[in-house]
């Protein structure tokens, strides 16, 4: 049983695991890429300690291979969904399924939407981000899923369990497998509807469906938190003075709690989780014993 798992690689999540190996725990870290640092299409010129402009995905490279130096495990994987056993946590990836006493969700903050006529009218009006959470809501219906890798796969073998009747969108994107199920391969163009969607438009044709989930890419801290329960408010996971959620033993920092996007704050928070996280495992530790 592994003590901490830590979502995410970026500046919150490795700054979390450096002082929590130093506090004397071995935290695992698991991310795919390098968030919104490693997209980052200038230079950062206010960070402490640096006289020159330095190039953000190179900052966040060197935040991963200092966490390397010190012995700390890095899976470059992707989180495909992460379950509560009441008294552990299950953390799915495409290869592997760990046990751990806590969680630290420290993804960053998805920041755009899906760029197609008709996503920001219908989400939440029939698009929905998450199929544990409004699955049970389209049985025997007629439903959509935009996706093309391990985390559309996974929230589709969930969804196949309400209805047969679904089909796959990948939105241009590749996929050579039979799933089952009809696949779509051409562009979206719209999503269409009155008061919800009733409909999605690609090149070829308009495809009928009471309702659309979207599993593009990976899961954020979001569709996480949709799926734990986590209370979130404006798109910022909810967290009280100690950087924990509203479900013990699962914490939060870095830009998904809200506040200043900047780099500093992400880090001061990582050195603020490990610090509450190494007192939680302390104290769950002394009431079981």
């Amino acid at each position: 049983m592994n003590q901490v798992i830590i979502i995410g690689k970026g500046p919150a999540g490795i700054s979390a695991a450096i002082y929590l190996k130093r506090a004397g725990i071995d935290p695992i870290v698991i991310g795919k890429d390098l968030g919104a640092l490693g997209d980052y299409k200038s230079t950062i010129e206010n960070y402490y300690g640096f006289d020159q402009p330095i190039d953000g995905k190179k900052l966040i490279e060197d935040g991963i291979k200092q966490a390397s130096f010190l012995g700390i495990q890095i899976i470059d994987e992707t989180v495909i969904s992460i379950k509560d056993n009441i008294d552990h946590f299950s953390v799915i990836t495409k290869t592997s399924n760990l046990q751990s006493e806590t969680v630290l969700l420290a993804t960053g903050k998805t920041r755009e939407n899906l760029s197609i006529p008709g996503y920001r009218k219908f989400k939440g009006k029939g698009i929905s981000m998450c199929a544990t959470c409004d699955g049970y809501f389209y049985r025997k219906k007629k439903i959509g899923i935009v996706g093309c890798g391990h985390y559309m796969k996974h929230e589709l073998e969930y969804l196949s369990r309400m209805t047969k009747d679904i089909t796959v969108f990948t939105h241009g994107n590749e996929l050579d497998e039979d799933l089952g199920f009809p696949i779509i391969k051409e562009p979206i163009l719209e999503f269409g509807g009155i008061d919800k969607i009733s409909y999605v438009k690609t090149k070829n044709g308009t495809h009928e469906v009471d309702g659309l989930f979207i599993a593009l890419g990976a899961p954020s801290s979001i569709e996480f938190a949709n799926q734990l329960g986590l209370i979130v408010e404006k798109g910022n996971l909810i967290i009280n003075q100690e950087y924990q959620t509203n479900v013990p033993g699962i914490f939060a920092a870095g830009d998904i709690t809200g506040g200043k996007l900047q780099i500093a704050k992400a880090v001061y928070d990582g050195m603020e989780v490990a610090d509450y996280i190494y007192k939680y495992l302390k104290f769950k530790k002394t009431k079981t014993a």
